[in-house]
């Protein structure tokens, strides 16, 4: 009996027990097991091997997140990366059946252990936070993940902007460490990193990801090999809104300016038309530089395309302002211009004069209008109209007012004046520039200038008289 009574006083202390040995798993355990504190430099100060002849193995993978921005003037380019990282520390090892089955812990990165990699083309430092803490499973292997944003330089080929494809590089190497203490391995293939990146991809801007390959290098500094992974990113420009903004725009100005051809030389408007026209050319040259770098191999050809547009449209405008100077220089020109000025102000007044009389009118005293203004063209100062048909006792509806004898009359005159005040030598340079300035127009490919032959002044008389 008394027996049975001490072994129900110690059932609850082995149940007590029980329950203990089932609590005491912890990650802190795991930690103080390894002796793994931040005061403990073991782990911090020196490579993670037992033997110095080891090698650590470092496996890097990367994955392209997002294009940021590839600027062509200072050859910059910026993408967004997701970076793992995997390596053996061999001080670092556990049973997981002492400790209920943990495997993996987390810890501050600052208490182990980092390959020092750095990026060759990276020209300035991220200052986005990090991640914190990496993972240590029992074998030792050591996991870290982290995102960067890489502003880097990339040797841009803008020969065939906008149509153009730019290939970047990412090289990835140990700053210490020689091949012989640090090899660095790629956790992945390119057609497996390209695939994972085309997938996470977010945002490519004006870009278009064609593929990520990856290459493993040696480099040879000092006579020491130095391992580099070299990530080469390929992406292709999508040309449209350069296409629409820029390309198209060029050539409207250039069929503009051609369409230029078809205004008269006479005036003004042509010359002002050609010089808008190049200052908007201007314009977008402005444009193109802030696009293009400063220096480059090979003269882009854009650059090529506009400079010839800019050339013909400069040539256009010489030729205009050449071919003006011409017909100015020409006393020709210059007369058949007063000429049609004074003929088109006297049809205005007949056509006034017209519109002011009734339509109950007689037909006399339209055709005593009609000559009246038939004689003010003409010039003269004989009697004419209703007045000179009654003194000449002829009837006042015949001959329209005796209209044809008053042009042979007047072409007498004009012959006669032509004959004593015309020289052979003027009689040679009249209209010579105006034929020069129509040769310039033929071999320049272009429109005929607008310089069509002096209309006689009994042309208008005849005109304005046989008008019903």
């Amino acid at each position: 009996m008394a027996f049975f009574v001490h072994l129900l006083l110690l059932l609850p202390l082995f149940l007590s027990d029980g329950a203990s040995s089932e609590k005491v798993c912890s990650y802190q355990d795991v930690l103080d097991h390894l002796n793994l504190t931040r005061a403990n430099e073991v782990y911090t100060s020196t490579r993670p091997v037992l033997d110095h002849t080891h090698r650590t193995l470092v496996n890097l993978d990367i994955s392209l997140y997002a294009i940021l921005a590839v600027i062509e003037k200072t050859q910059t380019f910026i993408p967004f990366i997701w970076i793992l990282l995997k390596w053996k520390d061999e001080r670092i090892s556990w049973d997981p059946a002492q400790f209920c089955g943990i495997t993996k812990v987390s810890l501050p990165k600052e208490m182990l252990w980092k390959p020092d990699l750095f990026i060759y083309e990276m020209t300035e430092m991220d200052k986005a936070s990090k991640c914190p803490y990496i993972h240590v499973s029992h074998e030792g292997i050591v996991t870290m993940e982290d995102d960067l944003k890489v502003i880097s330089t990339c040797r841009m080929d803008v020969h065939k902007f906008p149509f153009d494809t730019q290939s970047c590089n990412i090289s990835i190497s140990s700053a210490i460490h020689t091949i012989h203490e640090l090899q660095l391995l790629p956790f992945s293939n390119s057609s497996r990193v390209t695939q994972f990146s085309r997938q996470i991809m977010r945002t490519q801007g004006e870009w278009e990801f064609l593929n990520l390959s990856v290459t493993s290098v040696v480099l040879s500094i000092n006579r020491e090999d130095w391992e580099t992974i070299v990530y080469t990113i390929t992406m292709k420009r999508r040309p449209l809104l350069h296409v629409i903004n820029f390309l198209l725009p060029v050539l409207f100005f250039l069929c503009l300016d051609l369409s230029s051809f078809l205004i008269s030389d006479h005036r003004g408007e042509k010359l002002g038309f050609k010089v808008t026209v190049l200052l908007a050319i201007s314009v977008l040259l402005l444009i193109l530089n802030d696009i293009l770098p400063s220096m480059s191999n090979r003269t882009p050809l854009i650059a090529t395309y506009c400079i010839v547009i800019f050339a013909l449209m400069l040539l256009s405008l010489l030729e205009t302002v050449l071919v003006m100077h011409l017909m100015e220089k020409d006393p020709l020109t210059e007369k058949n211009e007063r000429t049609r000025e004074r003929e088109r102000g006297v049809a205005d007044d007949c056509e006034r004069e017209r519109d002011k009389g009734s339509p109950l009118h007689s037909e006399e005293n339209r055709q005593s209008r009609d000559c009246v203004c038939a004689c003010t063209v003409s010039g003269g100062h004989a009697p004419c109209g209703r007045h000179a048909s009654t003194e000449q006792g002829e009837s006042p509806h015949g001959g329209r007012c005796n209209v044809l004898p008053m042009i042979l009359e007047e072409l007498r005159e004009m012959k006669a004046l032509a004959l004593s005040r015309g020289s052979r030598d003027e009689g040679a340079t009249s209209g010579y520039w105006s034929r020069v300035a129509a040769r310039i127009h033929k071999t320049d490919g272009s429109f005929p200038p607008a310089l069509p032959p002096p209309p006689p002044p009994w042309h208008s008389v005849a005109q304005l008289s046989l008008r019903p």
